[in-house]
């Protein structure tokens, strides 16, 4: 078989397009690029979703830290310190738990039953449990950089007469994300790389259709060689972080634009330990 013909047969395997069935010998390494790239459709997906809604819900957890209402400050206070305090692993464990118990017919609301099955596969559930756990970590990199927003802007705001959602959305809030830009881009980062731990929690894959490590994990076996399915896997990640720090460079120039001479670029700096 040709490499051409194994991307066309497995080049989108793991979204239900092209061959039904994984390959049973001849590994070569066309093959195994071309079932793990498929696998990393999973993993931009997890990252892609969860950076996107795990943003605006960081923005409103660091606005509630940040809020003399203890309504709204105590309750985003005992979100970020539950997600942030506890490892990832045991929230996908204890998110699929969760999901198990809920009633297989659905939840009744209003006389309208909404089902409650879907929550149980990883393209729902896991999705869920990334999302909240970036927002948790996300919130605190925007509450942080919140409360640096210098004095200065908000009196410069305040003698143009800017008020209230308009002075946020034009001073408060550029000024917020500006600050919190390069950490935040860390932080996405490391999220992709933490959609990799899918592939250990309870959330199954359907149809042997998984994440990049779940095929790097099936060629290992079969192969009896983890030296080229795992460091495939690593180059991947590597050209997509690549790819990140390129993005959020772009955005964190047009954040820093106003400012004379900005140079400012995006250095990834690694988490040992979260």
């Amino acid at each position: 078989m040709s490499c051409v013909q194994t991307i066309a047969d497995y080049g989108l395997r793991s979204i239900g397009i092209g061959e039904r069935l994984l390959p049973r010998g001849d590994f070569d390494l066309c093959t195994q690029v071309t079932l793990i790239g498929s696998g990393m459709l999973w993993n931009l997906y997890f990252g892609t979703l969860s950076v996107i809604f795990g943003f605006f819900i960081a923005n409103g957890l660091a606005l509630a830290k940040a809020s003399e209402n203890p309504w709204l400050r105590k309750p985003a206070d005992g979100f970020i310190f539950l997600f942030r305090g506890s490892p990832l692993f045991i929230q996908f464990f204890l998110g699929y738990q969760l999901f198990v118990l809920l009633p297989r017919a659905g939840i009744e609301l209003f006389g309208i039953t909404v089902a409650t099955g879907w929550l149980t596969k990883a393209w729902a559930g896991a999705l869920i449990v990334l999302i909240l756990n970036t927002a948790a970590y996300s919130a605190q990199i925007f509450h942080g950089a919140l409360q640096s927003v210098p004095k200065g802007d908000i009196e410069a705001a305040d003698a143009y007469g800017l008020t209230g959602w308009k002075k946020f959305r034009r001073v408060v809030w550029p000024t917020m994300m500006r600050l919190a830009w390069p950490s935040y881009t860390n932080e996405a980062i490391f999220l992709f790389h933490a959609t990799t731990l899918v592939f250990f929690s309870s959330f199954p894959a359907f149809a042997q259709q998984g994440d990049s490590l779940y095929y790097a994990n099936y060629l290992a076996d079969k192969t009896f060689n983890p030296f080229v399915a795992y460091p495939i896997v690593a180059a991947y990640f590597i050209l997509l972080t690549l790819s990140l720090i390129a993005i959020f460079g772009i955005v964190n120039r047009r954040l820093n634009r106003h400012l004379p001479g900005a140079t400012q670029k995006i250095r990834y700096r690694p988490k040992l330990i979260r």
